[in-house]
């Protein structure tokens, strides 16, 4: 154990794209900086915790990072393994060594010395002590497993698990599966799970946008020379002539547009790889709101009143920041659900050198803009 302060201009905590995308902007400007990363690994969520048909849904130019361009090889649509490749190349090429399993537990200014002074727990159990005149939150929308509270899941006789532990559906051959989240994990992990003869089932209890690939990378590229209201409108517009009318399959439609739900809510649009069709072929059965699980825990209640039993549970439910537990003093920057106060394109600058990447929900092109913006504004100051 030992109580000396390391010193350097920014800290970074989280190693994930986002960071990484930091740490080579900083490199880049010559910039001091320490990157702290809780796993023992970089980008632990597609390491780790991602399913093994994951591919980015939009085209690869708008998933890179800064000062690194996929390479021309690659596909349009990146598969998990060439991400993971072309991150570590990242790193590699930016000089990225992020202090591995420093779980950071504290962080506050001190108005004396005008620095950030960060501690970390490490996995001998000692602590380490950090300080600098920048602090980067870069530990992503997607930092802590959420799995809501159901009323008699402890009692379920079958397999409980969230998204983050499932890699294929060839485990699940001829087993009823429940998946809970109509997110783009829950949609696409429906889908494998059917590809491998798994009896699926998925709950979408609120309304979603399902958009093609095509259509949201056009959308995209119009964004650049058209106002966001009217894209969501053309959006909606060729989506609905594409997937017809939903409602008979239990889908419902929000309001709001694709990308202002999104910003508004944090509601990303899905992107059908093909699990849309299994709906509409009775392949994959849409079920409302999921309400508890039966007393003796061989049954599934849902709101309409019915029950159904399944062999699996799989909750791709999400996740929650835990900032709020380590970060003292950011009020001014995110609020109790670990996101930006300010909106788009505001979101990332705080007070007191205080900063945040990829929570702009935005994804990795969000993220990329971040560290741009962050480097350039550490490197004015200094």
């Amino acid at each position: 154990m030992t109580t000396d302060v390391e010193q350097t201009t920014v800290i970074i905590v989280g190693a994930g794209p986002s960071g990484l995308a930091t740490a080579g902007c900083l490199h880049q400007l010559s910039i001091p900086y320490i990157i702290l990363e809780r796993e023992d690994c970089i980008a632990s969520l597609f390491n780790k915790k991602s399913y093994d048909r994951l591919h980015l849904h939009l085209f690869k130019q708008f998933c890179q990072l800064p000062h690194l361009p996929f390479p021309a090889s690659f596909p349009t649509y990146v598969p998990l393994t060439e991400f993971l490749n072309y991150l570590n190349e990242y790193a590699r090429r930016f000089n990225v060594n992020p202090r591995f399993c420093n779980v950071v537990t504290g962080a506050k200014y001190d108005d004396g010395v005008e620095k950030w002074r960060v501690v970390a727990e490490v996995d001998d159990g000692g602590r380490r002590w950090y300080e600098g005149r920048f602090l980067v939150v870069a530990t992503g929308e997607t930092s802590d497993v959420f799995v809501p509270e159901v009323d008699g899941l402890s009692e379920f006789k079958g397999e409980v698990i969230h998204s983050t532990e499932y890699k294929t559906g060839k485990d699940y051959e001829g087993k009823k599966v429940l998946v809970v989240g109509a997110g783009n994990s829950g949609m696409e992990i429906a889908y494998d799970l059917s590809n491998y003869g798994a009896k699926t089932s998925i709950v979408i209890r609120s309304p979603v946008h399902i958009v093609s690939r095509w259509s949201i990378n056009l959308a995209l590229m119009l964004l650049k020379i058209m106002p966001g209201h009217l894209v969501d409108s053309l959006l909606v517009l060729v989506n609905q002539a594409t997937h017809g009318d939903l409602t008979r399959y239990g889908i419902q439609r929000p309001k709001d547009g694709p990308f202002l739900g999104k910003v508004k809510n944090g509601k990303y649009p899905i992107v059908d790889i093909g699990t849309l069709k299994k709906i509409k072929h009775g392949e994959i059965q849409v079920l409302p709101a999921l309400k508890s699980i039966k007393s003796g825990g061989d049954e599934v209640v849902f709101e309409n009143g019915r029950c159904y039993q399944f062999d699996v549970i799989l909750f791709a439910t999400g996740f929650k920041r835990s900032t709020h537990l380590w970060l003292q003093g950011g009020d001014c920057l995110l609020n109790e659900d670990g996101l930006p106060k300010q909106m788009y394109p505001n979101h990332w600058k705080g007070e007191n050198g205080l900063y945040c990447v990829g929570l702009s929900r935005r994804g990795l092109y969000g993220a990329a803009m971040d560290a741009e913006n962050i480097a350039q504004h550490i490197s004015k100051l200094i």
